[in-house]
């Protein structure tokens, strides 16, 4: 008996002092950084745009405010989808100069 009660404790010492994992849980990694999304913003208030596509989330805008705020934009906006078009063609300009 003493053996057991000597395992347990050695069991809770352990399972105490292990280090805390750094994974995120299952339901945080599949989780849409984007739940809504602003249908119109001025592009002057726009430091800058961070574009995410996971695996599980459909194409996310991130865009990031002069006052720090981070809001998801619509991708669908007539501006951005001018933005990347110009985007995509300064791109391929690049690649056929080089």
């Amino acid at each position: 008996m003493d053996v057991k009660l000597l395992a347990l404790v050695a069991a809770l010492t352990v399972l105490t002092y292990a280090p805390p994992s750094q994974a995120k849980p299952i339901s945080l990694v599949e989780r849409c950084y984007c739940r809504s999304r602003v249908n119109s913003l001025p592009r002057s208030i726009i430091r800058e745009l961070r574009f995410i596509h996971t695996p599980n989330c459909p194409f996310q805008v991130i865009a990031k405010l002069k006052n720090n705020k981070e809001v998801c934009v619509n991708p669908e906006i007539r501006w951005l989808q001018q933005y990347l078009k110009n985007a995509i063609n300064k791109m391929k300009k690049t690649k056929q100069a080089l």
